[in-house]
C-alpha cells in the first residue's frame, strides 16, 4: 500500500462495499453486515490490506454524527407529542428494563456500576436500520407490531444522545477516581448545550435564508455540512459527544422550511461515512476473540437474543396491547444489538469505561446477532403459519334496513365517497364490509354499516337484495369482486350492477356479465392529465378537449378490446392499431388550428 498512498485505500474500501453489500442485501442480511463483512475482510485479521483502522475510524465517525444530524430533522416537537404515549411509554420501558436486565448480568462479571451500566444500556438497543429494513420488505411497518417496533426505534435513537453525550463525562469523572462527574464539566456542558440550542433559534434559520438566495447549490450543501460539522466541533470542545451537537441541530432546524433540503444534501455524504464507519468496525472486531472463546462468544449472542425476545414480548404484551403472535413477532425483530452499540463501546473505551478486549467481544457479539436476526424471525414466521391462531369467527351483524334503494358492497376509500354522496340526496343505502376492524371503525362516526361477506347467499338476502334497485360494488380485492357479481347477477337479474375494476383485466371479467364498469384510476388520472397539459400553458378549452377525445377513444378501445381479451397476439396488436389512431386523432384536431383555428369544432 506504500506508494500509492489513500488512492489505494479508496480503492479497496470501494470495491470491498461494492462486493459485500449486494451480496448481503441479496441473502437479506441488510447493508450494514455487508460493511461489517467487508471491513473484517480487508482489516488486520482478514487480507490486511488496511493494516491500522483507528485512523479509518476517526475519519468515519462523521457517518455517526450526521446519522444523528438526520434524525434529529425527523423528530420535531410536535411529531414527538403526538406518538408520546408509544414511543416514551413503550419504548421508554423497554430500554429500561432491558437495560436493567443486562446490566445485573454483566455487574456479575464486571467491577464497579459504569462498565455494567454502559454495557447494559449499549446492548439494550436495537439497529434501527436492519429492523426497519426487515419490517419494510416484510410489508410490516403499518402491521400493529411494526407501529409499537418503530415507536420503540424512535425512543431508542433518543436515548442514545444523552448516554452518548454521558459517556465523556462519566470517563473524566473515573480519571478523576470520582463517582460523579465534577462540577465544572457538567456546567460547562450545559453552558454550551444552552447556547447551541438558543444561538441555534436565532441564527441559524436567517442563515439558511440568506444561503438559499443565493440559488447555489453547492454553497448551500457547503453550509449544510458546516452546520453539522460547527456544532459537532463546539461540543468536542466542551468535551461532549460530537453526535450531541449534531442532533441538536437537527431537532432545531426539524420544523423549518429547509428541513427536507437540508436532508437530501446532507444524506449522500451520510451514507458515504457511515458505510465507511461500519467498515472500520468490521476491521476492529477482533476474530481471535471467537476462535479462542467460542463458548463465551456463542453464550452472548444466545443469552442477548433469548433475553431481549422475551422482554420484548411482555412489554408488547402489556403497554404495546399487541397480542401474543403480533408480540412475538416484535421480539424476534429487535432481539439484536444495533449500530448504536458500536458506537456507545467504541466511546466507552476512549473514555476508558471498558477494556478493548471487552469492547472486542460486545462488537462480535452485537454483529453476529444481527446476522441472526433475520434467520430467528423467519423461524418465528414459519412456525406462526404451521400453529394457526384459533379465532371465533364474528358472525354477520343482523340488519334491520327495511327497503334500502341501493346496497353498496366494500365500504371502503371508494365505498365511502358514494356512500357521502347518496346520502346528501338522502337516497337510504345498506353498507356491507368483510373487514370488523373497519365496521367498528366506521360506525363511530355514525356511519350504518353491516360486518359479513357480500359474497354469500345469507347475507343478500338478509340485505334486502329483492328489493334494491342497484347494487354498487367496490371491494378491492379483484377475484372476491368477480366472486360477487357472479352471484349476484345470478340470483337478482334485475339489479343494476357498477363495479370497480383494478385494471382492464378485471374490467373485462366483469363485462363478461354485462356489469357496468368504473376503473378505479382512470378518471382520476384524466383530470390530472388535463392539468398539466394546462400547466405546460395548453389553454383549457384544447385541454378539456383533448382529455374528452382521449376519454372517448379508451373506452372505445376498452369495448373493443373485451371481444379479444383471452387472445394476447390479438390484444397487443389492437393496443398498437389504437395507438396509431389515437395519434392520427389528435394530429387532425391540431392541422386545421393552424389555418383557420376552428378545429374540432
Amino acid at each position: 500500500m506504500h506508494g500509492s498512498g489513500y488512492l489505494s485505500i479508496i480503492l479497496v474500501f470501494l470495491v470491498a462495499a461494492v462486493v459485500a453489500v449486494p451480496l448481503f442485501r441479496r441473502l437479506g442480511l441488510g447493508a450494514i453486515l455487508g460493511y461489517l463483512a467487508a471491513g473484517v475482510a480487508i482489516g488486520p485479521m482478514g487480507l490486511g490490506v488496511v493494516p491500522d483502522p483507528e485512523d479509518v475510524l476517526a475519519a468515519s465517525e462523521f457517518g455517526v454524527v450526521m446519522m444523528l444530524f438526520i434524525i434529529g430533522l425527523e423528530l420535531s416537537p410536535p411529531r414527538l407529542w403526538v406518538m408520546r404515549r408509544q414511543v416514551f411509554g413503550t419504548g421508554g420501558l423497554q430500554v429500561l428494563v432491558s437495560a436493567a436486565a443486562i446490566g445485573l448480568l454483566a455487574a456479575t462479571f464486571l467491577e464497579g456500576w459504569k462498565a455494567p451500566f454502559v454495557v447494559g444500556m449499549g446492548l439494550a438497543l436495537s439497529s434501527t436500520a436492519v429492523g426497519l429494513q426487515l419490517l419494510a420488505e416484510r410489508k410490516e411497518l403499518t402491521a400493529a407490531h411494526g407501529r409499537v417496533a418503530f415507536a420503540i426505534l424512535l425512543f431508542q435513537d433518543l436515548v442514545a444522545i444523552p448516554l452518548l453525550a454521558a459517556i465523556p463525562l462519566m470517563g473524566e469523572a473515573k480519571a478523576l477516581a470520582r463517582s460523579a462527574p465534577p462540577l465544572e464539566s457538567v456546567l460547562n456542558a450545559v453552558v454550551v448545550i444552552a447556547a447551541v440550542v438558543v444561538g441555534g433559534r436565532l441564527l441559524l434559520r436567517h442563515l439558511l435564508r440568506v444561503v438559499a438566495r443565493a440559488n447555489s447549490v453547492e454553497v448551500f450543501t457547503a453550509t449544510a455540512l458546516l452546520v453539522v460539522v460547527g456544532n459537532a466541533w463546539l461540543m468536542q470542545w466542551a468535551g461532549l459527544s460530537m453526535g450531541l451537537g449534531a442532533f441538536l441541530a437537527g431537532v432545531l432546524l426539524a420544523d423549518s422550511e429547509y428541513r427536507h433540503e437540508l436532508e437530501s444534501h446532507i444524506e449522500p455524504f451520510k451514507g458515504l461515512f457511515l458505510g465507511l464507519f461500519f467498515m472500520a468496525i468490521g476491521m476492529s472486531i477482533d476474530l481471535g476473540v471467537v476462535a479462542r472463546e467460542p463458548a463465551v462468544i456463542l453464550g452472548g449472542v444466545v443469552a442477548l437474543l433469548a433475553l431481549k425476545t422475551g422482554l420484548l414480548f411482555a412489554v408488547g404484551r402489556w403497554t404495546g396491547g399487541l397480542p401474543v403472535r403480533e408480540a412475538l413477532r416484535l421480539g424476534a425483530v429487535l432481539a439484536m444489538g444495533g449500530e448504536f452499540g458500536f458506537v456507545i463501546f467504541a466511546e466507552a473505551l476512549k473514555a476508558g469505561l471498558i477494556e478493548s478486549d471487552l469492547r472486542d467481544k460486545l462488537f462480535v457479539v452485537i454483529g453476529l446477532s444481527m446476522a441472526a436476526t433475520p434467520l430467528a424471525l423467519l423461524a418465528v414466521s414459519r412456525w406462526l403459519r404451521t400453529h394457526p391462531e384459533h379465532v371465533e369467527k364474528r358472525a354477520p351483524d343482523t340488519i334491520d334496513d327495511a327497503h334500502p334503494r341501493v346496497i353498496i358492497a366494500g365500504f371502503g376509500r371508494m365505498g365511502q365517497i358514494v356512500g357521502r354522496m347518496l346520502r346528501a340526496q338522502k337516497i337510504p343505502f345498506t353498507a356491507l364490509e368483510t373487514s370488523a376492524e373497519q365496521v367498528d371503525f366506521l360506525r363511530r362516526f355514525g356511519n350504518k354499516i353491516y360486518f359479513g361477506d357480500p359474497a354469500r347467499p345469507e347475507l343478500l338476502r338478509a340485505a334486502r337484495a329483492d328489493l334494491a334497485e342497484v347494487f354498487v360494488l367496490t371491494t378491492d380485492d379483484p377475484d372476491a369482486n368477480v366472486r360477487t357479481a357472479r352471484l349476484v347477477k345470478r340470483m337478482y337479474p334485475h339489479l343494476k350492477v357498477y363495479a370497480r375494476a383494478r385494471n382492464r383485466q378485471h374490467a373485462f371479467k366483469l363485462m363478461d356479465m354485462d356489469v357496468q364498469v368504473t376503473r378505479e384510476t382512470f378518471h382520476s388520472s384524466l383530470v390530472l392529465g388535463r392539468r398539466v397539459m394546462e400547466a405546460l400553458g395548453v389553454p383549457a378549452e384544447e385541454a378539456a378537449r383533448n382529455t374528452e377525445t382521449f376519454r372517448a377513444h379508451d373506452e372505445a378501445l376498452l369495448r373493443q378490446q373485451h371481444l379479444v381479451y383471452d387472445d394476447e397476439a390479438a390484444l397487443v396488436a389492437s393496443a398498437r392499431e389504437a395507438q396509431r389512431e389515437l395519434e392520427t386523432l389528435f394530429e387532425a384536431d391540431i392541422e386545421p388550428a393552424d389555418d383557420d383555428g376552428d378545429a374540432g369544432r
